[in-house]
């Protein structure tokens, strides 16, 4: 689903006016959500232009660095999710979709406890 269909369709802009204690690590497609909640939601920096300082870039690439290496171990536990054969081709309902995203994160979760 793209970025902005689940922020339309999934309520993530109420859930973040209602619980305004909750912060996320989001990557570029949310650059709306961030500006609507400055606060909560944390986007990659923007790169600085041509005419940027040696020190602007190894600012933003420091900044960058640090804004996913939050994102990194969520990331990982997404793509692990996605090599399950049933949400590889999922032709099913979307409605059915977030119970089948359920059962096989339970089942990643387990495999990786018993690692």
């Amino acid at each position: 689903m793209h970025d902005q269909t689940a922020v339309k369709t999934d309520g993530i802009d109420e859930l973040l006016d209602l619980y305004p204690g909750v912060e996320a690590e989001l990557d570029d497609g949310y650059k709306g959500l961030a500006k609507a909640h400055p606060g909560q939601v944390r986007i990659p920096p923007k790169k600085p232009g041509g005419d940027a300082t040696e020190n602007d870039l190894a600012a933003w690439r420091a900044a960058r660095h640090a804004q996913s290496s939050t994102r990194i171990c969520v990331e990982h536990g997404i793509g692990e999710l996605k090599h399950w054969r049933p949400l590889q081709r999922w032709i099913g309902r979307r409605d059915d979709l977030p119970e089948t995203i359920a059962a096989v994160a339970s089942l990643v979760s387990d495999r990786a406890a018993a690692r």
